[in-house]
């Protein structure tokens, strides 16, 4: 199958940074108790920053470190489950921003696999010679929607955003996408909507959601998700692998979502791989969502970590319940 060559990443981290302790102020916990149970430190939060201008930050950076001027962008992807807009699409607010006006722009909603579900529509465009260079840019403000109340889950979640470049390539590509909706009710969060004028009944939501969840801030059932994430993640790394004559262990690294270290860990162990091939970056950044894999995909980039000649696993699992996962040559 066609591939995508990577030319250049960017990234945006807010200034605001929040520390265990600063999450005192909000729920009975402690640095030791956090940290040992998520692997985080801090995570970054914005400071009235809308989505679309992290997102248009991180976009700047990647096409100036590709050397390419915004009119060369074909296509932009944008994902995000905290639009500032019902509409415009974040991603048409973020191409006006960075000059790339003209070209088609969309958003989707796939949580934290989106920035893979993302790559690989950029490949089917790229394989298909409709498209020459796309731009993927993940951004997420998890600080709008996280309850604050909630001890078990408040803890996990920051903001930020990151950006990729890509255009097609020969070189060896593979993915795999899927979902299951029947675990939707374990992480969820209920659109803000109004009832209209001509109706007695309340809005309703899904009959598996809890009618006292209160609207707009995620819902998790933690030991469910994690049931699913531990699994999610070499399932899908083995589902992109599969028929293509290559092994787990032919995998270079792996840059996973960046939901909980314990999540990694139990990961890598099913998978029967060392934590060296796994690159994570939570200890400073939380769970960013759909912003997670290339925020620590940019840092590893930058840092020699994934470099030219190898080959590299990217894997997302998260609320839908939605997986997937992209091995390719780099």
């Amino acid at each position: 199958m066609s591939g995508i060559k990577i030319l250049a990443t960017g990234s945006c981290k807010p200034a605001l940074t929040i520390t265990n302790d600063d999450l005192k102020k909000c729920i009975d916990t402690n640095d030791e108790w956090i940290h040992s149970r998520t692997g985080i430190s801090t995570r970054r939060m914005t400071n009235g920053e809308p989505t679309w201008y992290i997102g248009a930050a991180a976009a700047k950076q990647a096409l100036e470190r590709a050397k390419l001027s915004p009119e060369k962008i074909d296509m932009i992807i944008c994902t995000t489950i905290t639009g500032d807009y019902f509409t415009p699409s974040c991603a048409a607010v973020i191409g006006r921003e960075i000059g790339a006006v003209g070209c088609p722009a969309f958003d989707i909603s796939a949580a934290c696999s989106g920035f893979v579900y993302a790559l690989d529509i950029a490949q089917k465009y790229l394989a298909s010679g409709a498209m020459k260079n796309v731009l993927v840019v993940s951004a997420e403000r998890l600080s709008t929607i996280t309850n604050f109340t909630d001890r078990s889950s408040c803890i996990l979640f920051g903001d930020g955003a990151a950006a990729a470049v890509v255009t097609s390539s020969d070189k060896f590509y593979s993915s795999y996408m899927g979902c299951d909706g029947t675990g939707m009710k374990y992480l969820y969060a209920k659109a803000d909507h109004r009832d209209h004028p001509f109706t007695d009944s309340p809005v309703y939501y899904d009959d598996q959601t809890s009618p006292d969840a209160p609207v707009g801030v995620l819902v998790q059932d933690g030991k469910e998700v994690y049931k699913f994430a531990t699994k999610a993640l070499p399932h899908a790394l083995m589902s992109a692998l599969e028929g293509t004559g290559r092994t787990v262990d032919d995998i270079d690294i792996i840059v996973p979502h960046q939901a909980n270290i314990r999540i990694i860990e139990t990961a890598a162990k099913n998978l029967g791989l060392p934590m060296e091939k796994f690159f994570v970056n939570i200890e400073h950044s939380g769970n960013t969502s759909s912003a997670s894999i290339p925020i620590a995909l940019d840092e590893a980039m930058i840092s020699g970590a994934v470099h030219e000649g190898q080959t590299l696993g990217l894997c997302g699992f998260g609320a839908g319940l939605t997986q997937a996962a992209i091995i390719m040559d780099t």
